[in-house]
């Protein structure tokens, strides 16, 4: 950059200054100074000079008085309108100026739970904080506006030089502005956001509103790679968008008209070889494809925002098929049922769950709720966290699932009034042959007795791994080796035929195989 350059940029900072109110604060201490300084005539010079260049750079504007755009009345912040305006002006003056603009859209992660853990008032304060460090993270010249459902838009300040390298610095800006902690009712937290962005030379389609639409397309994408993820908009996201629309409708009829259903898998005891209950696991009866696996379709669950309401459905044919054991005299001590961390997030969780429990003429106890590991290990004091406590005091039962794979303290074990540890499929594969499988079964059912619980292990596929399973003391067992997921109509006549007591397979068979259902369990 030639001295010129730095001359011009030099001279353009200065009037930037001027025209903002900040240097009227130094007004007397300049005209004291002069007066001090020089007397008479330099007090008189500053003080016919100062109006002068005040007047030359702008600082005073005539004109008809502008109208202060609407706001939503609790930061401040224009709304969307405002931004469409705004937007279409920048795209109008591009031709004439050639300068570029851009519009960002932040979204606070995990946004929908804020209201949920800690109330309206917080939530609109917290709101408030992002809406500030937003503000003050900004350059002048660029606006930044409130979506709906906490939503924050910024439409970017013209400028010749705007690629994605310089937005991508400033949504990393945004970032950092929100990643500071929030101190809230003595409570410190912590809130990160995502951000999608498009340039306004790279819009889809021409105006304001392409240009939100696909900022906010690319938001949505930034959000299921999240937390903390920035997306610039590509022509395909938008098809991808449609997609998932679509697929997200089909998942909601398929709830609706009940074509997901539960099937049941036996759990039983090692010992005696007794059931001990039955797992209920989602099945998809599609009217075309048949039974699609839980592989197909449960990850579209998650993304599609529907594991509350798949929990919903799976607990209600849990719950009714006890009944239905009950009245046609068959013993099964208890249900499982996998609780997602959206269904736990539900303040109104158990008082349900213990209405329907009363409803049904059930006890708490005949409902065992399955927790991921992972869910554990990252649940804080929050509306998760005491609803799992609460559960545990209505007299359910809490099995950790998936143990070993997802890191989750001791401390949160106690917390939690865990009962059984759920050993995770992978170390139960080939733990007859396996010695390393064998050590990592021993170290977890060492532990599991250290603090007075119970284990069951999943995926037992082989008389083998039975046989290796019950003498390292696992207590229980299920897996496609001892029976596949069934519908409901089939559990009476496999409790019927179910051989007691189960006795371990010889170790002469432990690699042969155990049934003709043998597989992969899902």
């Amino acid at each position: 950059m030639d001295i010129a350059d730095r001359v011009r940029q030099g001279l353009e900072w200065g009037k930037r200054l001027l025209r903002r109110p900040e240097p009227m604060v130094f007004l007397p201490a300049l005209t004291l100074a002069a007066y001090w300084l020089g007397g008479e005539v330099v007090l008189l010079a500053v003080a016919l000079g100062l109006p002068l260049l005040f007047l030359t750079v702008g600082a005073f504007r005539f004109g008809p008085a502008r109208l202060t755009p609407p706001t939503d009345g609790a930061d401040g912040l224009v709304l969307r309108p405002q931004l469409l305006a705004r937007l279409e002006d920048l795209l109008c003056d591009r031709a004439a100026s050639g300068r570029l603009t851009g519009c960002l859209v932040l979204r606070i992660d995990e946004a929908e739970t804020l209201e949920a853990r800690h109330g309206k008032t917080a939530r609109a304060e917290l709101l408030g904080r992002c809406a500030e460090r937003l503000c003050g993270a900004l350059r002048e010249g660029d606006m930044v506006a409130r979506l709906e459902d906490g939503t924050f838009a910024v439409a970017l300040k013209p400028q010749r030089r705007l690629d994605l390298e310089s937005v991508i610095q400033i949504s990393t800006r945004l970032q950092a502005a929100l990643a500071a902690p929030i101190s809230l009712d003595s409570a410190r937290l912590y809130l990160t956001c995502s951000v999608g962005f498009c340039l306004g030379d790279l819009a889809p389609a021409p105006g304001g509103q392409a240009l939100i639409d696909a900022a906010e397309v690319a938001a949505e994408e930034a959000v299921r790679n999240g937390p903390s993820a920035i997306r610039s908009h590509a022509p395909d996201m938008a098809r991808r968008r449609a997609g998932r629309d679509l697929l997200r409708q089909t998942l909601i009829a398929a709830l609706d008209d009940g074509q997901i259903h539960a099937h049941f898998q036996p759990q039983i005891a090692t010992a005696t070889g007794a059931i001990t209950g039955f797992e209920a696991l989602a099945r998809w009866h599609h009217p075309e494809r048949g039974v699609v696996p839980p592989i197909e379709f449960l990850p579209a669950i998650e993304e599609a925002g529907l594991a509350a309401r798949l929990g919903e459905v799976m607990l209600g044919q849990a719950l009714a098929a006890l009944r239905r054991w009950n009245r046609a005299g068959l013993h099964v001590p208890c249900v499982s049922v996998n609780f997602s961390a959206a269904e736990l997030a539900d303040p109104q969780l158990v008082a349900r769950l213990e209405w329907e429990l009363g409803r049904l003429d059930l006890t708490p106890e005949r409902l065992c709720v399955e927790i991921l590991e992972t869910v554990v290990a990252s649940t804080e004091n929050d509306v998760i966290a005491r609803n799992i406590a609460a559960l545990a005091r209505l007299g359910c039962g809490i099995d950790l699932d998936d143990f070993g794979t997802g890191h989750a303290a001791i401390a949160n074990i106690r917390r939690f009034s865990v009962r059984r540890l759920k050993i995770d499929r992978s170390f139960v594969t080939h733990v007859d042959t396996d010695p390393e499988q064998q050590r990592m079964v021993a170290a977890i059912q060492s532990l599991a007795a250290q603090l007075g619980l119970d284990t069951v292990a999943e995926g037992v596929e082989t008389p083998g791994e039975l046989a290796r399973l019950t003498e390292l003391g696992c207590a229980h067992v299920q897996g496609f080796g001892i029976a596949r997921p069934m519908p409901f109509e089939q559990t009476p006549d496999w409790i019927a035929a179910h051989p007691h007591p189960l006795r371990a397979a010889p170790p002469a068979a432990r690699n042969g195989p155990w049934r003709s259902g043998a597989g992969k369990t899902a």
